[in-house]
């Protein structure tokens, strides 16, 4: 998966997503703060293929975006909109191929513009970047090349604080960056760096009203932050070798960055410094009972600004939650089964 999988509703329930064979499915709190409904398949009765991103609006609204088998051999990517989470997500809807027709080309992400419009990024045949929008009043605007070369893992989308889409993606011996110059626009690359980067291990936050910082892991282990327009950033060592989970909250009245990962141990690992100070240090504290070798782990802020942290199985779909005390620092409660 790719993106926010675990995310807050307008009614401030919390819902996630998750994939099976063949579909996307989605869990959601029956009241905010309380027990979890059962998966409900997400677009209607079509067959999608194991993949999924995630986006989500200024709105409150979930964007999904997937690959879905068409003719023998090929796919296409597909989207459906989750405006509330007790209501039904819409039935899947075409996107199209970047290349117009062929298989799988890689793991999309999925961005939504302060006007509430989608953007699907994904590398196509020749391993640039490729990027379908919204239109304002239905459809999708046709496929635009990106350009770039060498894309390696899922890229990574996101919106900045002042609206505007951006991307960011692996290639052999670095990072590239696409942003719109205005909203509205398309993407355009305008920057790349060089730095020993994991592919796979990409996960970006809006952090300013100037800035979006670029989390991954390099070749050493350590986890890294990139600002465009500077230099790469060491955090801290990577608990473990997946993506880590990031989000802004408030931890006794300072503007803090807490990231999550997957220790190597199994175990949650959580860190947090002052948002775009990496100079500060941060450490990683575990929590929780250890988890499959499967399992990921996201971050979100409930209905009453309380930092919840997941864990979610893709193999057995466990779900498992926890959220911050009324307690100075990052006291959490204990981790429960939904």
């Amino acid at each position: 998966m790719n993106g926010d999988w675990l995310i807050r509703g307008r009614d401030g329930r919390l819902s996630v997503y998750l994939t099976s064979d063949d579909a996307v499915l989605c869990r959601t709190e029956r009241a905010p703060g309380g027990p979890w409904d059962g998966p409900r398949r997400v677009g209607g009765d079509q067959r999608v293929h194991p993949v999924l991103a995630v986006g989500q609006g200024a709105d409150g609204y979930a964007h999904l975006t997937s690959w879905r088998p068409t003719v023998k051999g090929e796919s296409g990517l597909v989207h459906s909109t989750h405006f509330r989470p007790l209501l039904a997500p819409l039935d899947w809807t075409p996107v199209g191929h970047p290349n117009k027709k062929g298989g799988l080309t890689g793991p999309p992400a999925v961005a939504v513009d302060a006007e509430g419009r989608a953007y699907v990024f994904v590398r196509n045949a020749g391993t640039g970047l490729s990027m379908a929008a919204q239109k304002e009043k239905g459809g999708w605007e046709p496929w635009r090349d990106l350009k770039g070369k060498g894309v390696e893992g899922p890229p990574v989308a996101v919106t900045g604080e002042s609206g505007r889409v951006e991307a960011y993606a692996a290639v052999a011996d670095g990072i590239l960056y696409w942003r719109q110059d205005e909203p509205g626009a398309q993407p355009v690359l305008e920057e790349a760096v060089e730095t020993p980067v994991r592919p796979g291990t990409l996960r970006a936050l809006a952090t300013s009203p100037q800035h979006t910082t670029l989390f991954y892991t390099d070749e050493s282990g350590d986890v890294r932050a990139w600002r465009p327009g500077s230099k790469p950033a060491s955090v801290l060592t990577a608990a473990g070798p997946g993506p880590v989970a990031a989000i802004r909250c408030e931890l006794d009245g300072h503007d803090c960055t807490l990231l999550a990962q997957r220790a190597a141990g199994g175990r949650v690992a959580f860190a947090a410094y002052p948002t775009e100070q990496e100079s500060s240090g941060a450490w990683w504290t575990e929590s929780g009972p250890p988890l499959p070798d499967d399992a990921e782990v996201a971050l979100a802020v409930d209905h009453e600004d309380r930092v919840v942290a997941a864990t979610l199985s893709l193999s057995t779909g466990a779900l498992h939650l926890t959220r911050r005390k009324d307690e100075p620092g990052l006291a959490l409660e204990a981790w429960r089964k939904a």
